[in-house]
């Protein structure tokens, strides 16, 4: 009889949902949505990474993201970097997790954290730490008893240091939810029977600990209960399956709001249009009630901490940009999204929607509670090109622009259409604020060339790179020496293949080869012709890493380095595989520490010499620029690298590598102001190949200039529907009209105003903020009532109106209203 009633109990428990309570806000869900202390809860959340920017940057990223209309900020957790070696942990500085979770919360914000411990994310080695690899027996992710217990380890090591500081929500603090693995099924094929049985350990052991919170994994169909399945990618709206139980809310845990970008590739733009689009989608389709932008603010890979081949910026065309500035119009549009969205928010969660069809590509999804007091509506256009559609809804006719769905709060008005962008768009301006340019303000360092005699680890094989430098260094030298017995000196064929990622060939010190892999392509062979000395000849080969990998299954048994060594010469072929090898683990200045105040001074430092050259250490001093502009250097006339900013590294640099638009990847690095003294800050580079250091510049960045365009089919701005005495969470108790109709909204960054009208026409303007002209049809009083209305400000609105301008026209004409002007 007791089972009985335990069973019964626990089927309950099931079937309302997860039910957790400790003393703080009971977080608990159902199929509807996540409910915190008996209410239910619409959040959009956005992803900030802790250890991709820095402390004193998280204050204004965490308040732009709120005031964006974001109320969960969702992080990563990086066991790399917390746990270094065995059973050696640091919290420290940008590693502050604790301290980022307290901003969240004093920012009076929730906090997602996605604790992994695997989390992919670009991250050199997907946040392992590379000892696991040395660990005896270890399969990564798999049912082994190895990972699973470091794995447990790390986990319930993060799991309390939060519990200590009374973080999870269950105690006081703003985590609400907590995710265990990380895209697993993706890979879970791999593994065969050791597969599902990890699935279901994991989820076990995370539920065991006793968060007090929600666990959730993301696209895993078959995430064992109580954990939610969640979705990534960005169209979950078109190609989620949804949630795995009927008593599992819809969350959208990486909705990707561009993508990474690797070296030799160029960025992926998504518009604000398609991201909005997407989000309303999956509200109306999939009845989601828990978004994540992933990311919201993707800030820059420090040190060596890309995965293979990523560049050092890291989602640059997110809502706020690498440096923490807005991206308009994405950040602005999604707000008026977000405000839409909350405007609806009794309707949408007291109800599951009834969808309507209005046409062969159209239809309306509608949210309508049992007393039908309140009712809203997601009107869905899905076709994707040609003019816009006319639909009849509640015997009303509405337009939609292709691919857009339009926003009634009443199930009356819109207040907001996807494809209708009203927010401005502005333009990021580097300045050179200080010019490397003079001989006289560097010094060089020259790296040696190791030969075999020199070098201490030896072996009768070619070595794989990672197992032999542990990751202390992306730099391995292989050397080795050997006997010519011809009677003069001649030529040869040498052929050196790689499994990545970078090669530079050396023969008696001479550079005689170059070559690298590509991203998912990491393979090459690097031949060329060689000169061979009678008698004694050496070879040196420097192999480079650009991060490690940080996908797939079977990770630990991923190679990287040289693999073969030929020489075909007047003998015949020689193998040189298994030959006697001698082996230097990174760089003689990385072992000096020569990027360091104290390393440098044991460094051969000599004046900059006229003919530049290959494996060269570079230093220069500067001050630090005034303002609180963010700073960056650009490296456009260097090859490939790494920089450091007094002793701290900003991350790895490679220019030469170009896109197939011819372009560099990535030209300007950025450098955080706390990296930064007033005076005397020191830079060192390391300079694989052949670069330049004197038109290095250090610049700053600014928004110089926003632009608005709207026209009459814009809803107006979603202000305009503004509640007076609303909770928290904005449910009305009443509303009052704010001029509906559509407006132009200028507004410039801190300390600057609008100093010069470069463009104002109110007609029939051609293009739109990137590329415009006067069209037919203009206002020819434009400009001077701009002029009137923003000249001097830092803000200004200007209606669309024919009061506003006088007169209409041209009138019978659909018209618009365009507006570009300088911040200064």
């Amino acid at each position: 009889m007791q089972l009985l009633w335990r069973n019964w109990l626990v089927a309950v428990a099931l079937l309302v949902g997860m039910v957790v309570v400790a003393g703080g806000a009971n977080v608990t869900y159902d199929g509807r949505s996540l409910i915190i202390d008996g209410e239910r809860k619409m959040l959009f959340s956005g992803s900030i990474h802790y250890p991709r920017s820095t402390p004193d940057m998280w204050p204004s990223l965490i308040s732009k993201a709120k005031e964006g209309g974001i109320d969960v900020i969702e992080t990563y957790v990086f066991w790399n970097i917390h746990e270094p070696q065995p059973g050696q942990y640091d919290f420290s500085g940008r590693h502050d997790i604790v301290a980022f979770m307290k901003e969240i919360q004093a920012q009076g914000l929730y906090a997602c954290l996605r604790i992994g411990p695997y989390i992919e994310a670009e991250w050199t080695y997907g946040g392992f730490p590379f000892w696991l690899h040395d660990v005896p027996g270890i399969v990564y992710r798999s049912d082994n008893e190895p990972f699973k217990f470091y794995m447990q380890n790390f986990t319930t090591k993060i799991v309390n240091l939060i519990k200590s500081e009374g973080l999870y929500a269950s105690q006081g603090g703003p985590i609400i939810l907590s995710q265990i693995e990380n895209e697993y099924q993706n890979k879970e094929k791999a593994f065969g029977e050791k597969g599902p049985p990890y699935v279901r350990w994991a989820a076990k052991m995370a539920v065991e600990l006793g968060t007090g919170v929600p666990w959730i994994m993301c696209k895993q169909d078959d995430a064992p209960d109580p954990i939610i399945n969640t979705c990534n990618g960005m169209r979950c709206g078109e190609t989620w399956k949804g949630p795995n139980a009927p008593n599992k809310p819809s969350i959208w845990t990486e909705d990707w709001t561009s993508f990474y970008q690797v070296y030799g590739e160029s960025a992926l733009l998504r518009s604000a249009e398609d991201m909005a689009y997407h989000v309303a989608l999956f509200i109306a389709r999939k009845n989601g009630t828990f978004i994540n932008y992933y990311m919201y603010h993707g800030g820059t890979n420090f040190g060596r901490s890309a995965a293979e081949f990523m560049i050092t910026g890291y989602y640059d065309q997110a809502p706020l940009d690498e440096y923490g500035l807005l991206r308009q119009p994405k950040w602005g549009h999604l707000k008026e999204l977000h405000a839409a969205v909350k405007l609806c928010l009794e309707a949408i969660l007291s109800a599951f929607p009834t969808m309507h069809s209005l046409g062969p590509l159209q239809e309306a999804y509608v949210f309508s509670g049992d007393s039908g007091t309140k009712c809203a509506a997601f009107l869905v256009n899905r076709y994707n090109s040609g003019e816009s559609v006319t639909v009849q809804f509640q015997n009303l006719t509405y337009q939609l622009p292709p691919k857009s769905i339009s926003i009634l709060p009443d199930c009356k008005i819109v207040a907001f259409n996807t494809a209708k962008v009203s927010t401005q768009f502005n333009t990021r301006t580097y300045r050179p604020v200080f010019k490397f340019d003079s001989a006289e303000k560097w010094e060089q360092f020259q790296e040696v060339i190791p030969q075999f005699d020199a070098t201490t680890v030896r072996s009768q094989t070619l070595l794989e790179q990672t197992n032999t430098t542990k990751d202390v260094s992306d730099y391995l030298w292989y050397t080795a020496s050997w006997e010519q017995e011809s009677e003069e000196q001649q030529q040869a064929k040498l052929s050196v293949q790689s499994l990545g990622h970078v090669l530079h060939a050396f023969v008696n010190g001479n550079l005689v080869g170059y070559g690298h892999g590509q991203f998912r392509n990491t393979t090459f062979t690097v031949e060329s012709k060689v000169a061979l000395n009678k008698g004694t000849n050496q070879i040196s080969l420097l192999s480079a890493t650009v991060g490690l990998p940080n996908s797939g299954a079977f990770l630990e048994r991923r190679s990287l380095g040289v693999r073969s060594v030929m020489i075909q010469d007047s003998q015949g072929l020689k193998n040189f595989t298994d030959f006697s090898w001698g082996y230097q683990v990174g760089l003689l200045g990385e072992k000096l520490q020569i990027y360091t105040s104290e390393g440098a001074k044991s460094g051969d430092w000599s004046r900059l010499s006229s003919s530049t050259q290959q494996f060269t250490w570079y230093k220069s001093i500067f001050d630090a620029p005034n303002g609180d502009d963010p700073i960056a250097l650009n490296m456009g006339s260097m090859g490939k690298g790494e920089a450091w900013v007094n002793g701290q590294s900003i991350g790895r640099y490679w220019v030469s590598f170009h896109t197939p638009e011819g372009v560099p990847s990535q030209t300007w690095y950025n450098v955080p102001r706390s990296f930064l003294k007033p005076e005397d800050n020191v830079l060192v580079l390391f300079e694989e190949e052949i670069g330049n250091p004197l038109n290095i510049t250090i610049d700053t960045i600014s928004i110089t200039k926003v632009c608005a365009h709207v026209t009459e089919s814009n809803p107006p701005p979603v202000i305009s529907w503004r509640k007076y005495g609303t909770s928290k969470d904005h449910k009305p108790s009443k509303r009052q009209k704010h001029g509906r109709r559509p407006k132009v909204y200028l507004n410039c960054p801190p300390r600057s105003n609008i100093s010069k009208i470069l463009f104002a026409s109110f007609g029939s303007p051609s293009g739109n903020c990137d590329d415009y002209a006067t069209g037919l049809c203009h206002s020819s009083n434009s400009k001077a009532i701009v002029e009137k209305a923003c000249l001097g400000k830092k803000k200004c609105t200007i209606a669309y109106s024919y009061k506003k301008f006088g007169r209409d026209p041209c009138p019978g004409l659909h018209k618009s209203l365009l507006v570009d002007v300088l911040c200064g």
